[in-house]
């Protein structure tokens, strides 16, 4: 049976579909968070900022961040707690950390990065967005891009284990009396995600030349996998440069570059 619509009910029909259409409201990330530089609004490019594990990395990320954002004005620089981080400072996130700082990087804790990344990226619609990690949020980083490709249009690796267990191997041989290296792993190695990686993505990897806790070598693989996936990927040794790397000027300077080579948001 066919029937015809009243034509006083066609505009209604017609501004209920386009409310439908509306995006839903930005959901608001549920890990700690902390915005500098240009509004959500306006910024054509997001750089999200992952700490390290602690001991060598700093947790509060705030002065790279505001470092970040002075010298890109028109662009926003958000520092992220990862689950279970407090940066001393009042900034904390729920959840727990991994069992040890060399086993932080189970899917669960990917996942809720993940989706803090999703959050900023609906609250920061017109941005490109580069997601910025050093050692252990390196790790974090570089899983991420693998696991949800198209959520980071960009990633800077610093000082990045991004060989896990091979890394791990080689610490327990420097550090025998340290038991956690040598503990079953549940984490997830960069290797093995970077399969998921799109080809659109741009990668910067930076490694201290001087760094014995994290030689280049763990950077390299990564750097190499990357390049034959197709990946345009710059790496750079940092020579005489040990610890902590995020602070060096070349790492503003690439994670600069990299934005500056990504198509702009539609």
């Amino acid at each position: 049976m066919r029937f015809k619509l009243p034509l006083f009910l066609l505009p209604l029909l017609i501004a209920g579909c386009a409310a439908g259409e509306r995006p839903a409201t930005p959901v608001a990330p549920k890990l700690f968070t902390q915005g500098y530089g240009a509004a959500p609004r306006s910024a054509p490019t997001l750089y999200v900022v992952l700490h390290g594990n602690g001991r060598r990395s700093k947790i509060d990320t705030s002065d790279f961040a505001k470092a970040l954002a002075a010298v890109e004005p028109g662009s926003a620089v958000v520092r992220l707690l990862r689950p279970g981080y407090a940066d001393g400072a009042g900034g904390q996130s729920p959840g727990t950390r991994g069992a040890s700082p060399s086993d932080d990087f189970s899917a669960e804790r990917i996942a809720a990065v993940g989706d803090a990344v999703t959050a900023l990226r609906q609250r920061y619609r017109r941005a490109r967005v580069v997601l910025i990690g050093e050692a252990g949020g390196a790790v974090v980083a570089a899983n991420l891009a693998g696991l949800r490709p198209g959520l980071i249009d960009g990633v800077v690796l610093v000082s990045c284990p991004c060989a896990l267990p091979e890394w791990r191997a080689y610490r327990a041989k420097r550090e025998p009396g340290v038991s956690h290296w040598r503990e079953k792993l549940v984490s997830l190695d960069p290797l093995q995600t970077a399969g998921g990686i799109q080809p659109g993505l741009r990668a910067a990897i930076l490694v201290g030349g001087a760094d014995a806790d994290v030689p280049a070598r763990f950077s390299r693989s990564y750097a190499e996998a990357l390049s034959l996936r197709g990946i345009a990927t710059d790496f750079r040794i940092i020579p005489g440069r040990s610890d902590p790397v995020l602070d060096d000027p070349q790492v503003i300077e690439a994670a600069r570059r990299l934005a500056a080579a990504l198509p702009g948001r539609k």
